[in-house]
C-alpha cells in the first residue's frame, strides 16, 4: 500500500521556486514500507527525491542530518561539486566546500554497507571524525569509497532527478558557467502535513 504525502511548495525566493511544475502543492508517493520518520525528502527544481535514512548504520549521522532538515538549514544549498560518473555533492552554507553547520562534528561511522548508486554518504576532511553538514550521493558505484565514509541513506525514488543535477566544481577553476542546481527544499518525511 502506498501512503500520499502532500509537499507544499517552498517558501522560499521565487528564483529557488522557478522550474517547479506548478504554484500548488505538489503530492509524491511516500514508497510503501518506509519509515516517515527515517524518510529523507528532497526538494530539487525538477521534483522530490525520496531517501531512505540508516540509523542502523549510522545513528548520529543520521541524527545530525534530521536535526538540520528540521531546522531549515539545507534549504537553497546548491550542489557545490557534481562529478560525472561520480556524485553530487551540498550540505555547505557557503557553496565553496569549505564550510558547515554551527554543530560540532560527528566521529565517524564506518560500515561494510557499500557505496553504489544512490548511496548517500558524509562529506569529511581528511580526519575520519570530521564529517559536519555536507553529504553526497553516488551516481554509480563508488567501491573505492567503501569503508573509510559514514553511509547514512539510500536514495529510493527520484534518482532520475539526481541525474540531471548540473555538473561543475566551482573550486576547479574559480567561475562556474552556469548557477549551480539547489536543493529546494529538504525536509523529513513524518514532518509533512
Amino acid at each position: 500500500m502506498t501512503r500520499r504525502l502532500f509537499l507544499a511548495q517552498a517558501l522560499a525566493a521565487p528564483t529557488l521556486l522557478s522550474g517547479l511544475a506548478s504554484a500548488h502543492a505538489q503530492a509524491i508517493r511516500l514508497p510503501a514500507g518506509l519509515d516517515a520518520e527515517n524518510t529523507l525528502v528532497i526538494e530539487l527544481k525538477d521534483g522530490p527525491v525520496i531517501i531512505r535514512l540508516r540509523p542502523d548504520l549510522a545513528p548520529k549521522h543520521v541524527e545530525r542530518i534530521k536535526v538540520l532538515a528540521r531546522q531549515g538549514f539545507y534549504n537553497g544549498i546548491v550542489f557545490h561539486r557534481v562529478i560525472e560518473g561520480f556524485m553530487a555533492q551540498t550540505g555547505d552554507p557557503q557553496g565553496t566546500g569549505m564550510g558547515g553547520s554551527q554543530l560540532p562534528n560527528v566521529p565517524a561511522e564506518f560500515s561494510r554497507e557499500p557505496f553504489v548508486r544512490g548511496t548517500l554518504g558524509m562529506a569529511r576532511s581528511q580526519s575520519p571524525n570530521s564529517a559536519n553538514s555536507q553529504f553526497f550521493i553516488c551516481f554509480a558505484e563508488s567501491s573505492f569509497l567503501n569503508g573509510q565514509y559514514t553511509v547514512f541513506g539510500q536514495v529510493v525514488q527520484g534518482m532520475d532527478l539526481v541525474d540531471k543535477i548540473k555538473r561543475g566544481d566551482p573550486r576547479a577553476n574559480g567561475t562556474v558557467s552556469a548557477p549551480p542546481d539547489r536543493m529546494v527544499r529538504v525536509r523529513i518525511a513524518s514532518d509533512i502535513r
